[in-house]
């Protein structure tokens, strides 16, 4: 580096950081779409399953009066 001045070291740092700080938010900008794709997988997931406890309780509720009815008639 004996061709290279002080500010133009100092330049080449400053420039290299910027550069690693761009990158870094890139990468960051990436992960967080793929965390938005796992939630919404997640949402859907979710929904399907709180769907099929309502059928199933209501399937349950459906089921309870007959059986009361048979149980009190024996």
């Amino acid at each position: 580096m004996p061709g290279l001045e002080l500010a133009e070291v100092i330049l080449a740092v400053i420039i290299g950081t910027l550069a690693a700080i761009v990158y870094s938010l890139r990468v960051l900008i990436l992960l967080e779409r793929r965390v938005a794709g796992m939630e919404m997988n997640i949402q859907r997931m979710t929904s399907k399953v709180l769907r099929e406890e309502m059928v199933i309780e209501r399937a349950i509720k459906r089921k309870s009066p007959a059986r009361r009815a048979k149980k009190r008639k024996r």
